[in-house]
């Protein structure tokens, strides 16, 4: 009712204003009569009559039962959650007490032992590498006290920069041991700062890849890393000079977590300036040297718990309420910090570019070399060696009549359509493989068109050529049939992704177990087409050498001639092997988890909501636009998978043959030097790649073996396993005294190889 009248009352006054009320507005207005300040805050006013409603109100709230609320009608939804959490310390993120903010000034003032600061710097460590892995700066190392309090209030200069700042008298009066916390807290600032800084001039997905958040607050941005040095060699003096005695021990514990610090800005410089690779693994390299003497030294440290507290969230500039701490063990820690060190020093070696094949393996795009070079340079490997189509002299040609002024120009046509789809595979492989197979998904569309694109270019270009007086010596295009190396070039990109976009699902567990036969089989179906069109170009490559030495009439090629025909015959033989040991590993691993299925050792969830039709649409969304290879209709998929005409015992006498010919091939790419399997630079990664395929088909011998052994002895008793079924029906089949697991893909010797352990039933 007060309420009411209170709106009536000012409604009526605003309609129709007392003479004396605007008057007295007039001459305050001009500054006359105006009321001493002391007396503003009351309020005077025609119409409007002031209740004290506290004991009414009182005695209605007592009234109400715990947990009842009264909403009034204008009062909304989103004022409600705010009234909630304001105060509430599960809610409201600046709900901090006094006593809490006096007691984490007193621990930043208060003396600290070397141990203790030992101690505080190897949490840093910690929480720094939970940043790297990924989760916000809220969470990990704004979380120190140390830390916020050197950021809040922003630091105008580098001096300011100190947590101590609020008491004069001890920032005046720093110890060596605070001279050593806030110069690495200093440093370790300012290299986020400079990692978020060069994170946002490249491609990534804050959501996934790494947290970018800084909560408004200044990295020390304006603060340069040569001032940043000069702190850092000031508390290393500062432990020099101590005189009080400190342990030898905890002082060199506390010198490598400086040289460390020092070393870390020093890679991020030499990166920036892109100069040689053997000066730009270095610091890397000491990165290395500094970690091993910090893990010798971990257990001089003393834990300080009070340095760290999930309160200094609520001092953010963010809406989010306080979560935990992550904080991964020192263990786990150092471990992901030796793995940064190593692949620091080892991406560096991308610089040494060598061909766009090995660049592909390594999963990183340069920016040193042109587009147009990168892309000739694969093409001249793949589908074109010494071909008159890629020599650079055609852009030089200025007469329209001439045939080579048309081949350039339809060859910088397909470079222009090619160009985005074929830069977008390398981006694709720089990102976290969950990202990686969902760009590929979309990419396999645009290779689709690329291929299309290239056929009719192809085209063109034939017809170029064939107006070019004696172009086999070096085009290598019989008249009688065109290569299309254009649209090969395309094809063999396109079959690649997908084939990636299947073993990254493996990789992913996208797949379930009993899909897996299934997925296995789609596999090899896409590496036998790469099988057969590898050989195709290899053909096409051979009849162009054998013309181009019959016409020197059997002299020597020239020597850029005899390289590139070389290099191409060498990469065409990788890739077949690559490819057939694909082909016969998948064929096998099919072949395996068929009889599995049909043994009744591998159990089929119960779906209700699903059918195996479905999941195949699901499965194969990716492939369905792609015209060649085409996508298999479901019942020759089924049929396939689980090969129920077949014996038990003849499908797993097929997989030992499979794996056989997968372990000669493994055999011999084992032995390739990093020319040979192009992967210049990295050749390590790539062989432990390859023998990790290796140990995936002895060991699925070995579970071939055992299963086979089972089958045939329950046979031989008079059961019958496996028989023919039209689906995954085994309530005819004999028990077999086995038991399988299907092992997650990171418990595998090859993530994109899941082996199952088939043992003997206890």
């Amino acid at each position: 009712m007060f309420e009411s009248e209170a709106r009536d009352a000012l409604r009526l006054q605003q309609e129709d204003p007392a003479p004396t009320q605007g008057i007295q507005d007039l001459s305050l207005a001009a500054g006359e009569n105006q009321p001493p300040p002391a007396e503003q805050p009351r309020l005077v006013s025609e119409g409007i009559m002031l209740v004290d409603i506290t004991a009414r109100f009182t005695a209605a709230a007592s009234a109400l039962e715990p947990g009842e609320l009264v909403k009034d009608g204008y009062f909304t939804l989103f004022e409600s959650v705010g009234a909630l959490e304001i105060m509430d310390p599960k809610m409201d993120s600046g709900c901090v007490t006094a006593e809490e903010l006096v007691d984490n000034d007193q621990q930043i003032t208060r003396s600290l032992l070397p141990a203790e600061v030992v101690g505080i710097i190897d949490q840093l460590l910690c929480l720094e590498m939970a940043w790297h892995l990924g989760y916000p700066l809220s969470q990990t190392l704004l979380t120190c006290i140390y830390m916020t309090g050197i950021l809040i209030p922003e630091p105008r200069a580098l001096y300011e920069a100190d947590y101590m700042r609020r008491n004069s008298a001890a920032g005046a009066q720093r110890s060596p041991a605070h001279a050593v916390l806030r110069a690495y807290c200093v440093a370790l600032i300012k290299t986020c700062g400079d990692i978020i800084a060069s994170f946002k001039n490249e491609l990534f997905y804050e959501e996934e890849d790494a947290s970018t958040n800084t909560y408004h607050l200044s990295m020390l941005n304006d603060v340069t890393r040569d001032e940043i040095r000069l702190v850092l060699r000031e508390a290393r003096a500062a432990i020099a000079d101590v005189t009080n005695g400190w342990d030898d021990k905890v002082s060199e514990a506390l010198e490598s977590r400086l040289q460390f610090r020092e070393t870390f800005l020093t890679a991020i410089d030499l990166a920036e300036l892109r100069i040689r690779p053997d000066a730009l693994k270095e610091p890397w390299t000491q990165m290395a040297v500094s970690l091993n003497e910090i893990k010798d030294s971990h257990s001089l440290g003393i834990a300080v718990s009070a340095a760290f507290n999930t309160k200094m969230q609520g001092m953010l500039a963010s809406t989010m309420p306080p979560r935990p701490i992550v904080q991964p063990s020192f263990e786990e820690a150092m471990k992901n910090w030796a793995q940064l060190c190593v692949d620091g020093a080892e991406v560096i070696d991308i610089l040494r570019y060598e061909d766009p094949q090995s660049l592909l393996v390594q999963n990183i795009m340069l920016g040193e070399h042109s587009i147009r070079e990168i892309m000739d340079d694969d093409l001249a490997i793949v589908v074109l060696p010494a071909n008159i189509v890629l020599d650079p002299v055609n852009d030089e040609i200025e007469a329209v009549q001439d045939a080579r002024f048309a081949l350039a120009k339809q060859m910088e046509e397909f470079r222009i359509r090619c160009f985005p789809s074929y830069l977008e595979i390398f981006r694709t492989l720089c990102q976290n493989r969950s990202r990686s197979r969902r760009m590929m998904c979309h990419i396999l569309q645009e290779w689709e068109q690329v291929q299309m694109d290239a056929e009719e270019i192809d085209n063109l270009v034939q017809s170029a050529l064939n107006e070019i007086p004696g172009n086999s010596l070096l085009a290598g295009n019989s008249p009688a049939e065109n290569s299309l190396p254009l649209s090969s070039w395309a094809f063999l990109y396109k079959i690649r992704l997908m084939e990636w976009v299947v073993q990254l699902g493996f990789e992913l567990e996208i797949y379930q177990p009993d899909e897996l036969a299934g997925m296995y089989w789609y596999l090899s179906y896409l590496s036998k087409r790469r099988v057969t069109h590898c050989e195709r170009i290899r053909s096409f490559t051979l009849r162009s050498l054998g013309e181009m030495r019959q016409r020197t009439g059997g002299r020597a090629l020239l020597g850029d001639h005899e390289e590139a025909m070389t290099k191409s015959l060498s990469f065409l033989q990788t890739m077949l092997l690559d490819a057939s040991v694909t082909w016969e590993l998948s064929d096998a691993l099919s072949c395996l988890y068929a009889s599995l299925a049909r043994t009744g050792l591998l159990k089929v969830p119960v779906r209700p909501y699903s059918t195996d039709e479905l999941r195949y649409e699901l499965r194969m969304k990716p492939f369905a636009a792609i015209g060649l290879p085409a996508l298999p209709p479901f019942e020759t998929f089924k049929k396939e998978a689980q090969q129920a005409s077949t014996n038990v015992t003849v499908i797993l006498e097929y997989a030992e043959k499979a794996l056989g010919a997968a372990k000669k091939g493994c055999e011999v790419m084992t032995r390739f030097n990093e020319k040979e399997a192009f992967s210049a630079h990295h050749h390590e990664r790539w062989l432990s790649s390859t023998k990790g395929m290796y140990k995936s088909a002895i060991f699925a011998g070995l579970a071939v073996a055992a299963l086979k052994k089972e089958v045939v002895r329950v046979g031989a008793s008079g059961g019958t396993v496996g028989g023919s079924s039209s689906d995954h029906d085994t309530s005819e089949a004999a028990p077999l005294k086995l038991t399988i697991e299907v092992p997650k893909p990171d418990k595998c010797y090859h993530q994109w190889w899941i082996v199952p352990k088939v043992a003997p039933a206890v």
